[in-house]
């Protein structure tokens, strides 16, 4: 039954990438032309083995599949299903990094840690989140559901759900502009911009409540 499970898995990994690619004409070229269907079967079969508590060959397994695509898991890292690198190339996924299930990750990203700190050190990735192209994703931090992490963002610190980070550090600011959570890079809210519109907005209101403590006090002169 656990090996069927697993060919289930390896089946919709398949899928999700002819699904969410537009380039993959059909599920050959996903087999056998991308390098990040490649590295997550590599990396499956790895994380096995270690769970079995083989010792050395899920390392060596991730290794040399890290020399052939360009992309580095570590066999301790936990994948859920459906999980897609578009691109991939000089993505890292750290030991004790967990990802839910309907995850996307662009090129160069790291999900990494922050020290030589032992147990859990890396990011959690909740479900349907996306990071864009070279975004670092630091630490043992919570990205909530359904977030998205612009590109070139470096996140060290909690993200709720339903969120868009983006700059350095990443800034939490709202998006409404995104599509069965894929990243829509060109619309992503400049957050020094958003919070110039909201000090902004603060000073007029504060104006106005100014202007009527001022009517006041002339009313009662008079």
């Amino acid at each position: 039954m656990a090996i069927i499970n697993w060919i289930k898995t390896i089946i919709e990994d398949i899928n999700t990438i002819k699904e969410k690619d537009v380039a993959a004409r059909n599920i050959f070229e996903v087999i056998f032309l991308y390098q990040g269907f490649h590295v997550l079967l590599a990396h499956r079969i790895a994380h096995k083995l270690r769970y079995w508590k083989i010792p050395f060959i899920p390392r060596l397994i991730s290794q040399i599949a890290r020399f052939l695509t360009g992309i580095e898991i570590h066999p301790g890292a936990t994948i859920g299903k459906r999980f897609f690198i578009d691109h991939g190339s000089g993505v890292v996924i750290g030991e004790t990094t967990i990802i839910g299930d309907d995850v996307l990750i662009y090129q160069g990203v790291t999900l990494g840690g922050t020290g030589k700190d032992l147990g859990k050190r890396h990011p959690t990735l909740g479900n349907f989140v996306t990071v864009g192209a070279g975004a670092k994703v630091l630490g043992n931090i919570t990205i909530g559901d359904y977030s998205l992490i612009g590109a070139g963002s470096v996140v060290i610190e909690n993200v709720p759900e339903h969120c868009t980070v983006v700059g350095i550090p990443g800034r939490v600011v709202k998006q409404k502009q995104y599509i069965k959570g894929q990243l829509q890079h060109n619309r992503i809210p400049d957050p020094i911009s958003c919070e110039l519109n909201r000090l902004k907005y603060e000073v007029m209101d504060l104006k106005e409540k100014i202007s009527l403590l001022e009517s006041l006090k002339e009313n009662k002169a008079e």
